[in-house]
């Protein structure tokens, strides 16, 4: 089941990438899993949560600006992918499945970052515009994330 939620959450750095961590940090955070005794045990420190809530926001509104570069340029997705790794490795270890978190991250994001730029175009091409496609894929990176989070 972990590996299941760490490649969900790799689905969500796909679709921003800093939301998925910001969501695993609280949740280190907040002790509703508990990698404290991993390598990975900063997620759950006192301060990683603000960090990557507050770069979680500025993601939100820059992913607005019609000058932010696609998700599937190499600096883009490259974030992606490795914010999939953390994130997912994260939820791994909180399992002692660290190596099959990562690499179900890794898979998730590429899913999620292909995936939700296919989504988006059709779903902005329905509407005429990109912003409203945007706001829709915004809520579904933060409410997965929160449900992801939850079960793990």
């Amino acid at each position: 089941m972990l590996l299941f939620l760490a490649f969900l959450i790799g689905i969500v750095a796909g679709l921003r990438a800093m939301m998925a961590p910001a969501a695993v940090a609280w949740g280190a955070a907040l002790g509703w899993f508990d990698v404290s005794q991993t390598p990975l045990a900063f997620m759950g420190y006192r301060w990683t949560p603000w960090v990557f809530s507050l770069l979680a926001v500025v993601e939100l509104i820059t992913d607005q600006l019609p000058s932010t570069p696609s998700r599937k340029v190499p600096m883009q997705f490259s974030a992606r992918i490795i914010m999939g790794a953390l994130t997912g490795a994260t939820i791994g270890a909180s399992g002692a499945s660290l190596a099959g978190g990562l690499i179900a991250g890794i898979v998730g994001a590429v899913v999620g970052t292909l995936g939700g730029a296919a989504a988006r175009g059709k779903l902005a091409a329905a509407f005429g515009k990109d912003r409203p496609a945007a706001l829709i894929e915004d809520a579904v990176a933060i409410i997965g994330a929160l449900i992801i989070v939850g079960a793990v």
